[in-house]
């Protein structure tokens, strides 16, 4: 009750004070002339954002690139030691491995999955399609952490002969096979597909609401020309449905795409980066709270950082061309 108590009076107080805030900034522009105000009250409003946006953000930035060049206590300069050494090191390049896997199955299986999901959905009529999607959408409620606690007890191995608790193993073991513990199976990056069925499991929810909402946006009478000309669904779906929600499905793949380049607490909960699971956040992690070493901590936030800046840029030339094309 004291933790739901403090929770409900920092919302209130955070809210209020953000309200006080901008109720003062407004009160002390309007004391201005006319003409001063107009120029200046759109600069008091979103200078509070500005300010936060470099306080909390742009400086922290510019300041993890300077530590970059740093030794691992920050008091003297190395250079581009930090970038060679990580970059020539076996086990970095199995966590940029990793990663490039990761970034090559999530985003593209949970756009597939929750565009399937949609297109479907709608067929089960309105109640079995509310139920569906509630259902889907559930999962992405869940923390990152508590996904990672539910799908350890699925993955988890008890020696032969126990009791086995994981639904994995229980169904395994019933088939008549020996139990395997599957987190640690790094065969062909086994584990690494494991921990991304538990990312999809919580991001197909978000992909399908979106795609969803842009193909029922897609016009009937298109479907209806299609079917006319003696189109099959297949054909309807992927040659009319599919490209009128192109710039949806690629807003929902970036989006993913950066949610997987940032993936840490399921990877951090399941196997802390062992077993050749390691990615670039954990990594990071790792390097910064365990290993002590500043700078090379820093060197991965930067080639973290660069990897998502085309991406971003991209969406940015994306989002612009759509609505320049309205």
């Amino acid at each position: 009750m004291i933790r739901v108590i403090n929770a409900l009076l920092a919302i209130i107080g955070g809210v209020g004070a953000a309200l006080l805030l901008y109720w003062v900034l407004n009160k002390l522009v309007e004391m201005l002339p006319q003409k001063w105000e107009e120029r200046l009250k759109p600069w008091v409003f979103a200078g509070v954002a500005l300010a936060a946006i470099g306080l909390f953000l742009i400086y922290p930035a510019v300041r993890t690139f300077v530590l970059s060049f740093a030794n691992a206590t920050s008091t003297a300069w190395v250079g581009l030691e930090n970038y060679t050494d990580l970059l020539t090191s076996r086990d970095f390049q199995i966590t940029l491995g990793n990663t490039l896997l990761w970034i090559a199955v999530v985003p593209a299986v949970t756009v597939v999955l929750g565009l399937a999901v949609a297109t479907l959905a709608d067929r089960l009529g309105p109640r079995g399609e509310k139920l569906t999607k509630s259902a889907i959408f559930l999962p992405l409620a869940i923390s990152g952490v508590g996904a990672a606690t539910i799908w350890r007890f699925i993955y988890e191995a008890r020696p032969a002969g126990e009791t086995q608790i994981g639904l994995l193993n229980a169904v395994w073991t019933a088939l008549g096979f020996d139990p395997v513990a599957w987190l640690t199976v790094d065969t062909l990056r086994f584990n690494s597909f494991l921990l991304m069925v538990v990312v999809i499991w919580g991001q197909v929810g978000f992909s399908m609401v979106l795609l969803s909402a842009a193909v029922k946006g897609v016009p009937v009478d298109t479907l209806e020309a299609a079917r006319i000309d003696g189109a099959n669904e297949r054909q309807i779906f992927f040659r009319v449905t599919v490209p009128q929600i192109w710039g949806t499905v690629i807003t929902v793949f970036i989006t993913v795409l950066i949610t997987t380049l940032k993936a840490f607490d399921i990877v951090f909960v399941m196997t802390n980066g062992n077993f050749n699971t390691d990615i670039i956040a954990v990594r990071f992690f790792n390097e910064l709270f365990r290993n002590g070493d500043n700078g090379r901590a820093a060197a991965i936030v930067v080639m973290l950082m660069i990897a998502v800046l085309p991406v971003v840029a991209y969406q940015v030339r994306h989002f612009r061309a759509e609505e320049a094309a309205r």
